[in-house]
């Protein structure tokens, strides 16, 4: 990495800094830190919902999924239109209507204040190990690249990013979100162009190599429930939307910061289609990589590690493309993971002031006590998360252990959502016994392999149906004893 290429990346990093703290005069008060003033243009809405669904996970690991295999990972992207089409029509007029900045007030008003407690509080466990796993990510591929030290660039990606998302509120993270989601769309772009047109017999190359290798095929459509389908990634796709859509307090306040409710449902129906198109870039840029790679009379020694396959984008960046567009794309990855991190911070903030502050401590909370309940807890999110951060770098079976758990606490939120929006009484019993009911499932399913062997029950579905099972079982279940007790009733009445 030249001297070129660090001026274009620490360009990026320094303007959205400053660009983000310019909203500080904007997010003066509580009301406009958490949903805005209002005024923000509906494409940036848009363009924020976008780079809420990419990550640096994204970026990295679909062009290596897709240079390892196939374009299997498409069938997640595919399911966006659906979820879309539901978010439109239950989620997003749902949350307008209650008019609240956190989520999870429409679950207290459902099933009573144990159902916000333990949904926000879910929420936020997830957000913490979310915000280090992103900052753990980006520090190792920066390390990867250039060989900075990791818990340098941990500290200082978590610092600047907490300080322009804590100056600016929720206006700076949907600003920032938009001017980086564009960022990252150029860069794969760039990358793209860049492939075709120097290989050695052309762009058409790419395709016939492809071709030849099954590259483009989208996985074994058979109906088996062991392995990664058409129809398993298909089926986890949607259930992970639904609950991106429906339940993340991430995607609930970009519908509350919109200008209306038709500006709120254009952006989360655009928002999530414009992905689809971006995903099938970046697993056109893992099928480029192998074509690139493989037209070469001998595989570069790094790449000959079929397992190391999410190294592969990086190890491209550094030593095929020239001077200047090398930073670009390093700047695309940190756009990718800067915007997921920013809208993390605010996020949590926000629903520890709503959630917790205003519910249980101080009820009437001036703006001024707001302002400082909102920037001290952004601040001690910011620090949890680097440290979180930090400890993956020794203790790296965190990561699986953490998704595991992160199963069991998405699981739940969803399926007390749906249970919530489609069973007509307000089933409190139900509910908490759906939920306790999904809870065993998903951890069952989660745990029975590594307790009781591989060919256990539990460990012969695949990982990605562990959210499925469990968001059924708790609507399931809560809604047979919604009926159940009405049917109970009726009887006592006559």
């Amino acid at each position: 990495m030249n001297s070129l290429d660090l001026i274009v990346f620490f360009i990026y990093i320094g303007g959205i800094a400053l660009f983000g703290g310019s909203f500080f005069k904007k997010s003066r008060t509580s009301s406009s830190y958490t949903m805005g003033n209002n005024d923000i243009p509906g494409w940036v809405v848009t363009m924020s919902i976008f780079a809420t669904f990419v990550s640096s996970i994204s970026y990295l690991a679909l062009p290596g999924n897709a240079y390892q295999s196939n374009w299997n990972a498409l069938a997640f992207s595919l399911s966006l239109p659906i979820a879309s089409l539901i978010a439109v029509k239950y989620f997003v007029p749902l949350y307008r209507k209650i008019n609240s900045p956190s989520a999870y007030t429409y679950m207290e008003q459902r099933f009573g204040a144990w159902a916000r407690i333990y949904v926000s509080l879910c929420y936020l466990l997830t957000q913490l190990m979310r915000i280090g796993t992103i900052l753990y990510l980006l520090a190792l591929t920066l390390n990867a690249i250039v060989g900075w030290d990791m818990v340098t660039i941990i500290i200082f990606t978590g610092l600047v990013v907490s300080i322009y998302s804590m100056l600016g509120g929720i206006t700076a993270v949907l600003w920032t979100d938009a001017i980086q989601g564009i960022i990252l769309i150029v860069g794969a772009l760039v990358c793209v162009g860049f492939i075709l047109f120097n290989m050695p017999e052309g762009p058409r190359q790419v395709f016939d190599i492809a071709a030849e290798n099954d590259k483009f095929g989208l996985g074994s459509f058979s109906l088996s429930l062991t392995e990664p389908t058409f129809w398993v990634v298909l089926v986890y796709g949607v259930f992970i939307n639904l609950q991106n859509y429906g339940i993340d307090q991430n995607y609930v306040q970009r519908y509350m910061a919109s200008k209306s409710d038709k500006e709120a449902q254009k952006s989360a129906l655009i928002g999530g289609l414009i992905y689809l198109p971006i995903s099938a870039i970046f697993l056109f840029i893992g099928t480029s990589l192998f074509a690139y790679y493989h037209s070469a009379a001998t595989l570069p020694v790094e790449l000959q590690d079929i397992n190391k396959s999410d190294s592969v984008f990086p190890y491209f960046i550094v030593n095929a493309l020239p001077a200047g567009i090398t930073g670009l794309m390093i700047a695309s990855i940190f756009a990718a993971g800067m915007s997921t991190i920013s809208t993390s911070f605010n996020s949590s903030a926000t629903v520890f002031l709503t959630d917790y502050y205003n519910k249980y401590f101080k009820k009437t909370a001036s703006d001024k006590e707001g302002m400082r309940v909102l920037y001290i807890s952004s601040a001690i999110i910011s620090v949890i998360g680097i440290v979180i951060a930090i400890a993956m770098i020794n203790v790296k079976s965190a990561l699986d252990a953490w998704w595991k758990l992160s199963s069991i606490f998405s699981g739940g939120m969803l399926g007390l959502l749906l249970l919530g929006l489609f069973s007509k009484t307000k089933n409190v019993k139900g509910a908490l016994i759906g939920v306790l009911v999904g809870i065993l499932v998903i951890v069952w399913m989660s745990l029975s392999g590594t307790l009781f062997g591989e060919d256990s029950l539990g460990a012969s579905f695949h990982t990605y149906l562990t959210i499925v099972f469990g968001t059924a079982a708790i609507f399931l279940v809560g809604f047979l004893i919604s009926i159940f007790n009405k049917k109970t009733d009726e009887i006592y009445e006559n």
